[in-house]
């Protein structure tokens, strides 16, 4: 295969990532970003800044952080931080999911670039799909759903802005909840290991009771403490699987 050959179909894959705008969890996504558009419009952030946000902080609990930090009149450090701890929960996702975008010619500058695109949706979407792809392709596959999914939200974002400043709060709260129940659901309907179900059903135990205790940290306890609890699950069972051995 020649050069413009190789090209032709790492354009024809870019091409079918970018239909993947067409799938469940894009829409899901949309349906976020019309809930938290009603937030930023409530918040009284310019329509311009929201939009830059959605491109440049693309999580959306990160930005949610972002935005719930400025009305609270924070100072830039301690927002900095927010979202910071929040977006290191994409850490593992991006482990997970470069090496199996990358072969021995990728270029290191593509797959950083690819790295910020991988949140919660386009992990889902790409670790179902791409080992579907041929490995050649699937950075320019991960690219196009990626760079479509992202800039189709700055577009609704500035569409709709003006027209959901009215949302009641109770609308703008269930449309950003639809990413975070469909990820839950994504990830115990994948799950390969008990242990991951161990790990959810920690930290959905544990969420409500840290909430009580620490409001404002539980969801880094209920993390930290449902991951640790499921290791240790794990570890116990396979020591008296092979003791049982």
């Amino acid at each position: 295969m020649n050069r413009e050959e190789d090209e032709q179909s790492s354009l024809a894959w870019f091409g079918k990532g970018m239909r993947g705008i067409f799938s469940l969890p894009a829409f899901i996504l949309m349906l976020s970003f019309v809930g938290f558009c009603s937030l930023t419009a409530q918040a009284g952030i310019p329509v311009q800044q929201v939009v830059f946000m959605t491109g440049i902080v693309w999580a959306l609990p990160a930005k949610v952080i972002l935005v719930g930090s400025m009305m609270s009149g924070a100072n830039l450090a301690a927002a900095f931080l927010a979202v910071s701890l929040s977006s290191v929960r994409l850490m593992p996702m991006v482990a997970a999911l470069v090496p199996e975008l990358r072969t021995s010619r990728t270029p290191t500058w593509l797959l950083l670039v690819l790295s910020h695109f991988i949140a919660i949706t386009a992990w889902v979407f790409a670790m179902e799909k791409v080992p579907k792809v041929p490995r050649g392709r699937r950075a320019a596959f991960f690219a196009g759903f990626g760079i479509t999914l992202v800039a189709t939200n700055m577009l609704l974002v500035a569409v709709v802005y003006h027209f959901v400043a009215d949302f009641p709060p109770i609308v703008a709260g269930c449309l950003f909840f639809l990413t975070p129940v469909y990820f839950l659901a994504s990830i115990w309907h994948s799950a390969r290991h008990p242990v991951v179900y161990v790990a959810l059903l920690f930290g959905l135990a544990g969420g409500p009771l840290f909430y009580w205790l620490f409001p404002e940290f539980d969801i880094l306890i209920a993390g930290l403490g449902g991951g640790t609890l499921a290791w240790l699950v794990e570890r116990l069972w396979r020591q008296r699987k092979e003791v049982g051995a």
